[in-house]
């Protein structure tokens, strides 16, 4: 897949899997499990399948993978980490406030990215694509604001814009380790990256339970018929992001993302009956221009 407009249809596709995970989790947060089990069941089950991927694409290409440097595991361990974080919030979200709008709080991370993109990774941001970003995140904000009029400001307010970065560290940490293992073909590069990732967060949220939510992990272990989805699904999107990751600027990449705001309020409607307002539907022909300019603004 040529990078054209094809990280595009990988940001669809990660977008919809990541609605559906965060479906599940919602679902799993209700359910007798903690915020953290919850949050621990997307990384449990998706880590295998990882690696399973990464190591049948590595035996099956017969192609030779490069040392895995300092520098690419400060990338991995900085994206995995600032996902964790972020899924967690995301996770607790979900309990102050309702469903999509939880999620629209974390889509601050769209400007977030933009300047951590800049700053760290020297990936700058052409103007057009500056506007789509912020076109978006005023679509967004039409959508996520409060249905009743209530407050913009408080806790749901602090985990959203916290959870944005996280999402937009493990943005910049998962386009950087795509990036030093360059020259292998994409597909490869982020299969390889994304099992660092998840097998990294597996053990990290492994030994967070032991410690501090004891019983936990047998909880999880437990609700697995459930829980292995919420690992399917979340490894099927990450696999989507690390592609796109790997052929686009993660600037652009995370703000196409926003994509994802629309199919959450699809399933806002139609998991949780929860009611659309006239505001919203200006929000989404917001969101759908600015991806229209995003497209634009990277070929640019």
């Amino acid at each position: 897949m040529s990078a054209g407009i094809g990280w595009a249809l990988l940001v669809v596709l990660a977008s919809a899997l990541q609605t559906a995970r965060f479906v599940l989790q919602k679902i799993l947060a209700g359910s007798g499990l903690s915020t953290g089990g919850a949050t621990f069941s997307r990384f449990l089950f998706g880590a295998p399948i990882a690696t399973a991927a990464a190591l049948a694409l590595v035996l099956g290409t017969g192609v030779s993978v490069p040392e895995l440097t300092p520098r690419f595991w400060g990338f991995v361990l900085a994206g995995g980490a600032g996902q964790v974080f972020a899924t967690f919030l995301t996770v607790a979200l979900f309990q102050l406030r309702n469903f999509a709008v939880g999620v629209a709080f974390t889509k601050t991370e769209t400007v977030q990215v933009a300047l951590f993109s800049a700053l760290i990774l020297g990936e700058a941001v052409s103007g057009l694509g500056w506007v789509a970003i912020l076109m978006g995140f005023a679509g967004v904000l039409l959508m996520s604001r409060p249905p009743q009029g209530g407050r913009w400001l408080g806790r749901s307010a602090l985990y959203g814009v916290l959870a944005g970065a996280g999402f937009a560290i493990a943005a910049i940490g998962y386009r950087g380790a795509t990036v030093e293992l360059e020259p292998l073909p994409f597909v490869l590069r982020a299969m390889i990256a994304l099992a660092a990732a998840t097998c990294s967060q597996s053990l990290g949220m492994a030994l967070y339970l032991r410690f501090f939510e004891p019983g936990e992990l047998t909880r999880v272990l437990r609700a697995w018929r459930r829980t292995v989805w919420v690992g399917i699904t979340g490894v099927g999107g990450s696999a989507g992001w690390f592609c796109a990751f790997a052929l686009q600027n993660a600037a652009y990449v995370r703000a196409f993302g926003q994509i994802e705001m629309i199919f959450t309020l699809m399933a806002s409607v139609l998991f949780f009956n929860e009611r659309l307002h006239r505001r919203e539907g200006l929000g989404i022909a917001l969101v759908v221009l600015s991806l229209l300019l995003l497209v634009l603004g990277a070929r640019g």
